[in-house]
């Protein structure tokens, strides 16, 4: 030991303040308290969170899991020091996956690591989660909060968000009944979601862009941060109207990326692009970064951020159960046979 050492060192003196970290916890308390259901036991602080599955309600159950982050949305927000939204963006990304197979998200839990703990902006943060949660119906059984210096530089954080859900196995939708002639009735997206923020960023740093460049009601770097919608009121409303033979989440490799992984071998898709609205972030990005539309679809959502297959008989009542619920929907295109399982873009 160094005979000139003031003091004995401490975790503190490593930059790990284990004290801020538990009055960070009792901080989010109340937060995670709105975003709860019935069949969660306990309170937060606990080694594991509790959630029982009450055997009344279900004949079959199949459990459905999912796992995902935010991506270099995240440096964004933090160039902006807007932290809100990107629990949103946590919790949509999760769950969004589970109601595609028809389940009900039940609980959440989210991974928050950080080079130095600012309670302002983790609370934030936390209160994204939280309101993500409500949103979807699941409960926000818990999360950890991990202060990792020389991990993370400086104010850096990462997110990971872990949901599961539940569904009868006969009410899983598995994509099996998809058939040529279906149609493909799309839900519209909230902007580029959490995919595609990498070539968007480099867009706007090749280009010299102003994050504050006007694009009519919103700014680019407003659009950029618009927060994941939530499909999981959509969905139900879908589910209970008309029977969907499968749903695809358009996340990262956009519709033909995304669009076979819901479809049966030999089954592909054509859609019309004129027939859903784009928000002006990505005509904005195809311009200023004079990207193909090859790259555009197959890097962002388009505008589409869900799209589901239904019996063409059945179309038109999935759109009028969607508008008389006040969910936006579109009649975007249809089934065909494709032994390649294409996604064909007309227009």
């Amino acid at each position: 030991m160094s005979q000139d050492r003031q003091h004995s060192l401490t975790y503190k003196d490593a930059g790990v303040d284990v004290a801020a970290g538990e009055a960070f916890v009792e901080r989010i308390k109340p937060l995670v308290a709105k975003a709860q259901r019935p069949e969660v036991l306990g309170s937060l602080g606990g080694f594991g969170g509790l959630f029982r599955l009450d055997p009344q309600r279900y004949r079959d159950p199949v459990l459905v899991a999912g796992t995902d982050g935010v991506g270099t949305k995240l440096r964004l927000a933090l160039d902006m020091d807007r932290h809100d939204g990107v629990g949103i963006d946590l919790v949509a990304m999760c769950v969004n996956d589970l109601i595609v197979c028809g389940a009900e998200p039940l609980f959440f839990l989210d991974y928050f690591a950080t080079g130095r703990l600012d309670a302002d902006r983790g609370e934030a943060v936390v209160a994204g989660i939280a309101s993500g949660c409500e949103t979807a119906g699941c409960a926000l059984l818990g999360g950890e909060t991990a202060e990792m210096p020389g991990m993370y530089a400086g104010d850096d954080y990462d997110l990971a968000g872990f949901a599961v859900g539940v569904v009868e196995r006969d009410g899983l939708i598995d994509g099996s009944r998809a058939a040529p002639g279906d149609a493909l009735i799309g839900l519209p997206s909230s902007g580029v979601h959490s995919n595609g923020l990498s070539l968007a960023r480099h867009i706007l740093a090749d280009s010299g862009a102003d994050l504050a460049t006007d694009l009519g009601d919103t700014t680019v770097g407003e659009a950029l941060l618009e927060p994941t919608r939530i499909y999981v009121s959509a969905v139900r409303t879908l589910t209970k109207a008309v029977p969907v033979h499968a749903i695809a989440h358009i996340t990262g490799g956009g519709l033909p990326g995304n669009l076979p992984r819901s479809l049966p071998d030999g089954v592909g898709a054509r859609l019309e692009r004129d027939s859903w609205p784009r928000p002006a972030i990505f005509p904005w990005l195809m311009e200023r970064g004079n990207v193909a539309l090859d790259e555009m679809l197959a890097t962002f959502n388009e505008g589409l951020g869900l799209v589901a297959a239904v019996p063409e008989a059945r179309a038109e009542a999935a759109l009028q159960a969607l508008s008389q619920a006040g969910e936006p929907g579109y009649r975007v295109g249809r089934l065909v046979d494709d032994p390649a399982q294409g996604v064909h873009v007309d227009g």
